[in-house]
């Protein structure tokens, strides 16, 4: 896939410039940059707990904004505020469905692994769906409990996480306290790990603006006004994604974390969670990309989405 090759490449070329010809650079070449795939066909897996929700003949109304079956109803809508250099610009889906299993993972190229990427849109149209946001970007890092689809693909706990219930309820959780095997057998459908949470019971949690998701090399800070993706939870089935485009002076400054949470608070979420985001932010609805990246219209390609199916 052409843009998974061409971010590798630049990846690979910055890290053997920075390292020269060390075995280090060979450790990190095939670190962050190499493909590892753990699990392929992951679409394919089955959690024998769910029954799939069948994608048949469903009465559908779609609009440049809006989806509605009987199964799910989306409206998206552009918030602008400020202006000139202070301008922000993002988009709210405000989503409700009627199975907390219609809102599904899915990775690039459908498989599970390290440095295995492509674009948002491109994982989303091989998926069917028909609203996504791109994902935690699990594939950075080697941490983490990732549940996907009612499935375990990771079971190593290093941060706060969220988790999505079948039951349609949302929960931040630690996820260095439990495992993924208890999580699923408590009726958990997903799990991301990158955060940090932003609302708790409603409010505003404190020190989100210290959070530090990764150590990892190469990695970079999420503090200050970036672009940024969360996902928010107002009541059982009733979800929000919210994507802010940023470092485009003019169009989105981005936000900080205690904005990008006021965001959220503003829009009545009682739980809300910072996902990937800078260059990573990536909102698409039926096949078009509905923000800005960058103000560049141009995705980056990431692990894994999070979508509603259609």
């Amino acid at each position: 896939m052409a843009s998974s090759v061409s971010r590798r490449a630049a990846l690979g070329g910055g890290l053997a410039v920075l390292l020269g010809g060390s075995g280090t650079a060979g450790w990190a070449l095939n670190r962050y940059v190499i493909d590892h795939a753990e699990v392929t066909n992951a679409s394919e897996q089955t959690s024998t707990a769910i029954e799939a929700v069948q994608a048949s003949t469903k009465a559908t109304t779609s609009t440049a904004t809006s989806y509605q079956s009987d199964t799910a109803t989306i409206s998206i809508k552009t918030v602008e505020t400020g202006s000139g250099s202070d301008k922000v610009t993002y988009y709210v889906a405000d989503i409700t469905v009627s199975d907390a299993t219609i809102v599904k993972s899915a990775f690039a190229d459908d498989s599970f692994g390290t440095n295995i990427i492509a674009y948002p849109s491109v994982i989303a149209e091989q998926a069917g769906a028909v609203l996504a946001i791109n994902g935690d970007y699990y594939g950075f890092r080697e941490t983490g409990i990732e549940i996907r689809n009612g499935i375990i693909y990771r079971d190593a706990g290093a941060r706060q996480g969220l988790a999505f219930y079948q039951d349609g309820s949302m929960k931040l959780y630690d996820e260095t306290a439990t495992n993924a095997k208890t999580l699923l057998s408590q009726g958990v459908w997903q799990t991301l790990s990158f955060g940090p949470g932003l609302l708790q019971d409603g409010k505003i949690l404190d020190g989100i603006e210290d959070v530090e998701v990764d150590t990892n090399f190469g990695n970079h800070s999420i503090q200050g006004q970036q672009p940024r993706t969360g996902i928010g939870w107002i009541e059982d089935n009733h979800l929000l994604f919210v994507a802010v485009d940023g470092r485009s002076s003019g169009y989105s400054r981005g936000v900080t974390m205690t904005e990008m949470a006021e965001i959220f608070a503003g829009l009545g979420a009682k739980v809300a969670y910072n996902l990937d985001g800078g260059g990573s932010t990536a909102m698409v609805f039926n096949g078009a990309l509905v923000n800005n990246p960058l103000g560049k219209g141009k995705e980056r390609g990431t692990s894994d989405i999070i979508y509603i199916a259609g």
